[in-house]
């Protein structure tokens, strides 16, 4: 009987464009929830403009389809056209009425109700989708794994299959799901579990998944044979909402975790590069931390972007200093969902050896003062005394000369500076990376030195124009 109304389906879609320029229809009203709906527009006419129809009762359109047909009427042929629509119905709904453009005239279709019956999962049903979490309230950061169970009858013939993962707007999803397929007496039990973090705080929801299966089955025919026919049914999971917890607006991390920092070697020469490696493991909201990057006075600071994979945060950084220096420690403020606790975890300092190391003049010039001999210091103290007792002839003597020798040494010193100036060679990119350094601010000074770094401390081979390098030097007068 099915069949033959296909057929009785069929004729009367025919015999609407005969005598009407644009028809609505559906193949069914009233339909178990999960089954597909085709809505079809009949078009008659010589100029048609086809309507972009995407959604059906607020369900986005899942397949399309047209077909042309020519008919005889009163001894003139008139061409039609079938345009159809399938859109499955998760309620019982309206579809509203369609505006269309035949032959210069805009006409109108007639609204359609849709009957959707009220999906109640048996424990007999062929197949069956159940959505469940480990916890239903949550601190925003937390993660909580989610479990979709797929169930399957051993007895179900399946000929093909379209599966949607459930939307996790306001998640995170970290990592991909992971896979479980087990057996009993009746099922094929499939799980997928995912891992996934609110964003944000509020009621969230997590919408249906849902499967579309194409089944084999024999149908009745209108001669009383039987024929094999495939029919597809949407089954869908259920939803389900999670209640997301602000934290302390302090708080880096929720979770447990735990942080460490390593460098590659603890002594270099001047402006030789230090690796730093920074890992940070555990079960939090990794996605939340931001870039590690220190500031140390007289030490340039470059960091790699952060890598997560599962439960491990890595980051790179390259120190390069001419003197030593202390990387400081690395912490994060963590929040524990489980004892509602907040801590903060951190590294050790690491302490840098550079060998040959410039000194700092402050630092020269006390060094200089420490090493003076007892008996040295305490000849200045009768000098400075003298000088005191001294004529006041003298003193306007010694004051006035002393000016005479300044202008005379600031008048020669660009002579001076000009003889003993030696400029470094610009093939030396180690040196030249240094020299740019206080000229980071500027764009091309910028590309340059990430040029440089990558052929320096990355092993890359880059290939750098040398008139281009001069042309920079020269711009910012670096010597």
């Amino acid at each position: 009987m099915r069949y033959l109304g296909k057929i009785f389906f069929a004729l009367f879609i025919a015999q609407q464009a005969i005598y009407a320029d644009v028809v609505a229809n559906v193949d069914n009203t009233h339909v178990s929830f999960g089954e597909i709906v085709t809505y079809n527009l009949v078009l008659s006419g010589e100029d048609i403009k086809k309507p972009n129809i995407y959604t059906l009762c607020g369900e986005d359109v899942v397949g399309t389809g047209s077909s042309t047909s020519i008919n005889v009427v009163n001894g003139e042929y008139k061409k039609s056209y079938v345009l159809s629509y399938k859109f499955i119905p998760k309620k019982s709904c309206t579809i509203e009425a369609v505006s269309l453009d035949v032959d210069g005239k805009i006409q109108k279709t007639e609204p359609i109700d849709i009957v959707v019956a009220k999906f109640v999962p048996s424990v007999n049903d062929d197949f069956s989708l159940i959505l469940s979490a480990s916890k239903d309230e949550v601190y925003v950061g937390e993660a909580i794994e989610l479990t979709l169970l797929f169930k399957q009858k051993k007895s179900a013939k399946v000929v093909d299959n379209k599966f949607t993962n459930p939307e996790f707007k306001g998640f995170w999803l970290k990592g991909e799901p992971k896979q479980e397929i087990t057996e009993d007496a009746a099922y094929v039990n499939t799980k997928v579990i995912y891992k996934v973090a609110p964003q944000r705080e509020g009621v969230l929801e997590i919408t249906p998944a849902n499967i579309a299966i194409a089944s084999r089955k024999n149908t009745k025919n209108y001669y009383g044979g039987f024929f094999p026919e495939v029919k597809w049914k949407t089954y869908f999971s259920n939803d389900l909402n999670i209640t997301s917890k602000p934290v302390a607006s302090d708080v880096d991390v929720v979770g447990d975790i735990e942080i460490e920092a390593s460098a590659d070697t603890l002594e270099v020469n001047p402006n030789e590069a230090v690796n730093v490696s920074i890992k940070v493991k555990g079960e939090a909201n990794l996605e939340d931390i931001k870039a590690f990057k220190p500031y140390i006075d007289g030490v340039s600071v470059f960091d790699e972007k952060i890598v997560i994979k599962d439960d491990l945060l890595s980051q790179k950084i390259t120190f390069v200093a001419d003197r030593s220096f202390t990387i400081p420690a690395f912490s994060l403020r963590v929040f524990n969902p489980i004892t509602e606790e907040t801590k903060v975890v951190s590294t050790e300092e690491i302490m840098i050896k550079v060998n040959n190391a410039k000194v700092k003049p402050e630092e020269e010039l006390k060094i200089k003062r420490e090493d003076k001999p007892v008996a040295e210091k305490e000849k200045v103290i009768p000098q400075a005394k003298a000088f005191i007792n001294l004529d006041i002839f003298w003193t306007a003597a010694i004051f006035l000369a002393g000016v005479m020798i300044g202008v005379l040494f600031m008048l020669l010193k660009p002579l001076i500076s000009f003889k003993n100036e030696k400029k470094f060679d610009i093939k030396d990119h180690k040196m030249l990376l240094v020299k740019l350094m206080p000229f980071e601010e500027n764009e091309d000074v910028r590309e340059l030195m990430s040029v440089l770094e990558a052929n320096i401390y990355k092993n890359e081979n880059i290939k750098i124009d040398t008139k281009k390098i001069k042309e920079i030097v020269k711009k910012y007068e670096i010597s």
